[in-house]
């Protein structure tokens, strides 16, 4: 079954990054993970808290957006948010390079993931060091920014946030943006590897007959029932459930109550669970959501199905029932 151009073109949309209008300000942040010697600072926090915590010496604002358009042949195209960054930022935020400095330019995957010791001398041009406070923003759902903060977790740095409901958060309430490139001193990161944060396709190969470990596939329901594919093949990793990435946002495009995510994201949350989507970026969104839930051993498959349905040696599933007959 072939869907609509403009239906595949709004699926791809939400399926790459979770594209929502977010426009509302949040209110006070919950669930503080941070620990009693460090500076207040949940791993959410509102467009008003950044406000009031902006001149803070030690925090470090970051733009990680990448935008999403349309390639002319149904498919689309990852193109680099520094422009986006350039026309308007929030004040002192530098740039986090995605399709740059981020990723591994030397992989065949968008957004392949670099080693841990190149990652982190990106982060340190960019100013942050073991004793910053780092908050990540987008444009679009905190999915770039969700990418970023796994990444920094992965490396074993935890005192990074998200702005909840992103840029457009930041704006709707009158503030400010500024056109100034930020001028940070070369921060100084200790890597302290979490290696458990990112799974290869051996581990999610062998978590397919192993009860012990729920996959999650983030992408949007007619891409994992197998209606549509963005990717070399349709369907989805056999035993995966589907918890689709955008479930987790509300209307206007911020993170839902703690309460409202508990009840999409349920299970043991002692178990492991490896969630993924296309490259490993909503992916993030909902690895973070997890870990603000309470779960402890959340895994990002980053390669995702751009490196799984590429071998057709690696099996998936479609859901034959959802097709309609008559196609």
């Amino acid at each position: 079954m072939r869907l609509p151009e403009q239906t595949r073109i709004n699926l791809l949309l939400l399926a790459a990054c979770g594209l929502f209008a977010a426009c509302s300000d949040t209110g006070d942040e919950t669930g503080d993970q941070t620990s009693a010697a460090e500076p207040a600072m949940d791993s959410l926090v509102s467009a008003a808290w950044l406000e009031e915590h902006l001149d803070d010496p030690d925090l470090v604002v970051l733009d990680a957006t990448v935008v999403i358009e349309p390639d002319g042949s149904g498919g689309m195209l990852s193109v680099n948010g520094r422009a986006s960054y350039e026309s308007g930022h929030i004040p002192t935020a530098g740039f986090a390079d995605l399709l740059g400095d981020l990723s591994d330019g030397d992989s065949s995957l968008d957004f392949g993931m670099p080693t841990p010791e190149q990652f982190a001398a990106a982060m340190e041009a960019l100013g942050v060091s073991d004793d910053s406070r780092v908050v990540l923003y987008d444009t679009s759902g905190s999915v770039w920014a969700a990418r970023v903060w796994w990444m920094l977790r992965w490396i074993g740095f935890d005192r990074a946030a998200l702005l909840d409901g992103g840029l457009n958060a930041w704006t709707a309430g009158g503030r400010p943006l500024s056109t100034e490139p930020a001028s940070r001193p070369v921060g100084q990161l200790t890597v302290n590897l979490r290696p458990e944060l990112i799974a290869d396709r051996d581990e999610v190969l062998a978590s397919i007959e192993d009860d012990s470990v729920t996959l999650i596939d983030v992408l949007p329901p007619a891409h994992y029932r197998g209606e549509m594919a963005m990717y070399e093949r349709p369907g989805h990793i056999p035993g995966a459930v589907n918890v689709p990435v955008f479930s987790a946002l509300d209307e206007t495009g911020s993170y839902r109550s703690l309460d409202e995510l508990a009840s999409i994201f349920e299970g043991d949350r002692d178990s492991r669970a490896i969630t993924y989507c296309g490259g490993g970026i909503a992916a993030s969104s909902s690895a973070f959501v997890m870990t603000r839930l309470g779960f402890t051993d959340v895994a990002v498959y980053a390669a995702s199905l751009q490196e799984w349905t590429a071998d057709p040696d690696l099996p998936l599933e479609i859901d034959l029932e959802s097709f309609d007959s008559e196609d």
